[in-house]
């Protein structure tokens, strides 16, 4: 139990790279400290936005499974993210849903059949002490969330109180709105500071191959395997800074994509970033799975961030009469 408050959530089952999190330390980076923060950062936003918090607000992130919580107290709670097959007291929940839950009730999470991440929201958000302005658990240096470390059996949850009443319990879903956000196979990029460094041929397999994610896969780094790309000449950096999105390539030729919990500098060459709006599809890609990339334009990315804005704008407005 975190603080005074009563605890509202126990943990009944989960693995240690589950964790409390929210949207990250971006304000941070000069310090050297990472972003952190949710994967899918829009699946948790939504996740929150379905349960009346505010965007920012810390839920969980799933990423072991199988996951199981009893509710200690009624709530509202959501999930997003990868589809794990919940279930509430053996009731199957639809994907994308928010619904009531009772005092005593458990909620299991299974395999996910695509993606990674799932997200659970709970009203009011999770009473974790804010470390650097987020509540984010950064296990690599052992602060933010409960106690800097992943969620364990018998982990005892409390929530900041609500603002607002309920008028109604929101059991909708968005699934097939989200739907409309996704851009298909490819992710999109935009050329890096040093894309013209690489050879031609090597810029051609970037955006041709499929590229598999590896086992060595993480919140820092997705390490792919495919062809190597080659520079046209050696080339010798100085660290500088990266953020998540930036894809590196090291000496091996295969590139790295940075994850939430990228290191802040590195001198690998960097042939690309992911646009903002694709970095959470990046995250649902499971070990093994493949990922293409498609060059976009600025214009293009922006316009990507605008509509992800524009829904959660409108996912807002469509609940402001259930959460006042």
């Amino acid at each position: 139990m975190t603080g005074a408050r009563q605890a509202a959530l126990e943990v009944l089952a989960s693995g240690n790279l589950n964790s409390i999190q929210d949207r990250g330390r971006r304000h941070a980076l000069g310090m050297g400290v990472s972003v952190g923060g949710a994967m899918d950062r829009f699946a948790l936003e939504v996740a929150n936005l379905l349960v009346g918090n505010d965007r920012d607000a810390a839920g969980i992130e799933v990423v072991f499974f199988p996951f199981r919580i009893r509710f200690l107290q009624d709530t509202i709670f959501a999930l997003t993210g990868a589809d794990a097959n919940p279930v509430l007291d053996g009731e199957p929940i639809p994907p994308w849903w928010a619904r009531q839950a009772r005092a005593g009730q458990t909620l299991v999470l299974g395999a996910p059949q695509g993606g990674v991440s799932s997200y659970l929201a709970v009203r009011g958000g999770l009473d974790v002490p804010q470390v650097l302005g987020s509540r984010a658990t950064d296990r690599k240096a052992h602060f933010g969330g409960l106690e800097g470390r992943g969620l364990e059996r018998g982990d005892r949850l409390s929530v900041c109180p609500a603002m607002g009443a309920v008028r109604s319990c929101p059991e909708t879903g968005w699934g097939a709105r989200i739907d409309t956000l996704r851009n298909g196979d490819a992710v999109r990029v935009l050329p890096a500071a040093e894309w013209a460094c690489f050879q031609p041929e090597a810029r051609d397999i970037f955006l041709h191959d499929g590229w598999t994610v590896t086992a060595q896969a993480n919140r820092a780094g997705y390490r792919l395997d495919g062809r190597e790309l080659q520079l046209c000449h050696p080339l010798n950096l100085m660290s500088h800074g990266i953020v998540p999105g930036t894809v590196q390539v090291p000496p091996a030729g295969l590139p790295i994509i940075q994850m939430a919990d990228a290191n802040t500098c590195g001198g690998y060459p960097k042939i690309a970033t992911v646009i903002e709006a694709d970095l959470g599809c990046v995250a649902q890609v499971p070990v093994g799975g493949t990922i293409r990339f498609a060059l976009a334009t600025r214009e293009e990315a922006r316009q990507a961030l605008r509509a992800r804005q524009a829904f959660l704008a409108a996912l807002t407005n469509d609940l402001r009469m259930i959460f006042q």
